[in-house]
């Protein structure tokens, strides 16, 4: 009895020391840094994938049997981000030179999809139908489309070609199309916020402020986020294009929908920027015609002068007001202090939980349709919450939040030779998708940064 006893308790310590985030130390993060970096040269051209079938030029993918042959949105947006970080340590300019083509394709192949009213698939399969065909069963004016990040992608890759935009002059009007579609036909007039369609493909698939929302109500600050900068960007392509009244039109539209941002996703109560409720119901004033002599029309009194409800939900997008710059100098102050500090909350050994444990709704299950944001931790999050960081002068936040990443992709490539999707926020265990890529690539750009050395940075 005695023996087994003692073989439990070695048992038990050994679990529990094996399910802790590494120490970190200088010796931890140069030894992940160095592993992270062999395993992401290594495994780099992995996320290349060539033309065929829908798919006219070639592209990047995600990486991982699940996303093989797919061209996705935002991924390979921030995947490209990473990939140019590799290339600019590893690689010489045959490689550079070979690399563009599957950056550029990854805009093009959404662009071949784009038309007149704007409408862009979320995401391309090789085999997909065409678009006559996909909009033959959806409604482009009542469904989600590709995010906000077409116009970012296409200016990322402009700036690295020295503001060359000639590659994208034939297909901009598609671009302008598209970005033309979200201010037309998906901003909320009385509080000038972009909206989701649906909860469908989101990105952060299962975010409790519009997963299961009704429709049109999110006024999501992710989307609002990625739409400011979308604006921006658009409007420095038409600059490069040499297109000074178009560039122009869309900087001014960008200037509107940051005083609209931070007019109704502020909250001064909490210090902290929030996603919007849109789903109130009109104010209207009783048809004089049917009125009705001694009667009590409720509400006309006083009716509503709110045109929103802020949802006090604590989601880690807030923080995507400091990536897009949104955020006054003191209210990121007062969001680093009282938010990002908080380990009860959104700090956590590995890296920033993408919901607050102190919500209901918190839960790190994995699942896969929808992939899971309810608290585990994302590298893409852990990544532009650093970038938030450093734009405010935030260096030792920063700092904390890239070796925090560095001990954990370190760690995984140690235990297991692969990177996975999203990771328990306290031990930084793997909750899904051995062989996942894609944006966890970024760990090199943060790693780059905490080195002094050059960094790739997104537009």
């Amino acid at each position: 009895m005695k023996k087994l006893f003692i073989v439990l308790l070695i048992t038990e310590i050994t679990v529990t020391i094996a399910a802790q985030m590494p120490a970190r130390t200088t010796e931890n993060i140069n030894k992940y840094k160095q592993i992270c970096r062999d395993h992401i040269y290594a495994e780099m051209k992995g996320m290349y994938r060539e033309p065929g079938g829908a798919l006219k030029y070639p592209f990047l993918a995600p990486g991982s049997s699940q996303y093989l042959d797919v061209l996705w949105d935002w991924d390979s947006w921030l995947s490209d981000i990473a990939l140019r970080q590799i290339l600019l340590e590893k690689g010489k300019d045959s490689d550079r030179e070979q690399a563009l083509k599957y950056e550029q394709g990854c805009v093009l192949n959404s662009l071949s999809y784009g038309g007149m009213d704007g409408w862009i698939p979320i995401w391309i399969e090789r085999d997909a139908p065409d678009r006559e065909e996909m909009l033959s069963v959806r409604n482009p004016w009542k469904s989600n489309m590709h995010k906000p990040t077409l116009a970012q992608h296409a200016a990322f890759i402009v700036q690295q070609m020295n503001g060359d935009a000639e590659w994208l002059r034939d297909d901009f009007y598609r671009l302008q199309a598209f970005v033309s579609k979200y201010l037309n036909f998906h901003r909320h007039k009385a509080t000038g916020l972009i909206y989701w369609e649906t909860d469908e493909a989101i990105g952060v698939d299962n975010d409790p402020c519009t997963f299961y929302r009704p429709y049109e109500s999110s006024g999501s600050i992710f989307l609002n986020a990625l739409m400011y900068k979308e604006l921006r960007a658009t409007g420095y392509l038409a600059g490069c294009l040499n297109l000074p009244d178009i560039s122009e039109y869309f900087e001014m539209e960008a200037e509107r929908l940051l005083e609209k941002i931070r007019e109704n996703c502020w909250d001064e109560r909490d210090g902290f920027y929030y996603s919007v409720d849109l789903n109130l119901r009109t104010v209207e004033k009783p048809d004089i015609e049917t009125l009705q002599p001694g009667k009590l029309y409720l509400h006309v009194g006083q009716p509503r002068t709110y045109d929103c409800l802020i949802q006090r939900i604590s989601i880690w997008s807030g923080f995507m007001a400091l990536w897009a710059g949104i955020a006054t100098p003191e209210q990121a102050r007062i969001m680093v202090k009282e938010h990002y500090h908080d380990t009860l909350s959104f700090n956590a050994p590995a890296g920033i939980r993408t919901l607050s444990p102190l919500e209901k709704m918190y839960d790190t299950r994995a699942s896969g349709n929808p992939s899971s944001w309810l608290g585990p931790i994302w590298i893409n999050v852990n990544y532009l919450v650093f970038r938030g960081l450093l734009n405010y002068g935030y260096i030792d936040e920063a700092r904390e939040l890239a070796e925090k990443t560095i001990l954990l992709l370190g760690m995984d490539f140690e235990r297991f030779g692969a990177l996975h999707e999203y990771y328990l926020p306290d031990n930084g265990e793997p909750v899904l998708n051995r062989g996942f890529q894609n944006w966890n690539f970024l760990v090199l750009n943060m790693a780059a940064w905490l080195d002094n050395k050059t960094v790739v940075t997104e537009f």
